[in-house]
């Protein structure tokens, strides 16, 4: 017996329940300065965050017919398109300390992209919540 695919609405309430738990992250890590086991597990978390929401946007998408993309980079381009976030660069720029981060690249951007998830993507992600909950009671 096959699965039914799990429905937008469904991946929406899982990108908010690991959109809390970055909140929940964000906020211990800002309490004082965070040890490595604390800055792996914050990024950890801020991915999966970033995947959920980039899964809810995909499926947006398949429910209106729209797509396949071809990544990522072309997924959030169409998301600004459509109004589905705001600052189609910041959600770009996401993407880039995402591929930064990888440990293949022999950079260390690690202090930077914690900055940038307390400071700028965690706050792109709530707006992200905000606006698809609405597009979907629409």
């Amino acid at each position: 017996m096959k699965n039914q695919p799990q429905s937008c609405e469904k991946t929406l309430d899982e990108f908010n329940v690991e959109l809390e738990d970055l909140r929940a992250y964000t906020n211990r890590s800002s309490e004082a300065s965070p040890n490595e086991r604390q800055s792996r597990e914050l990024i950890d978390v801020f991915e999966k965050t970033h995947e959920l929401a980039l899964t809810v946007i995909k499926k947006y998408f398949a429910q209106i017919d729209i797509g396949p993309f071809s990544g990522s980079r072309d997924l959030t381009v169409e998301a600004f398109h459509a109004d589905l976030i705001d600052d189609g660069k910041a959600w770009l720029d996401i993407i880039i300390d995402r591929i930064q981060y990888n440990p293949i690249y022999d950079i260390d951007t690690q202090e930077q992209f914690i900055i940038n998830i307390k400071k700028k993507y965690l706050r792109l992600l709530e707006k992200f919540s905000d606006t698809m909950g609405k597009k979907l009671n629409e």
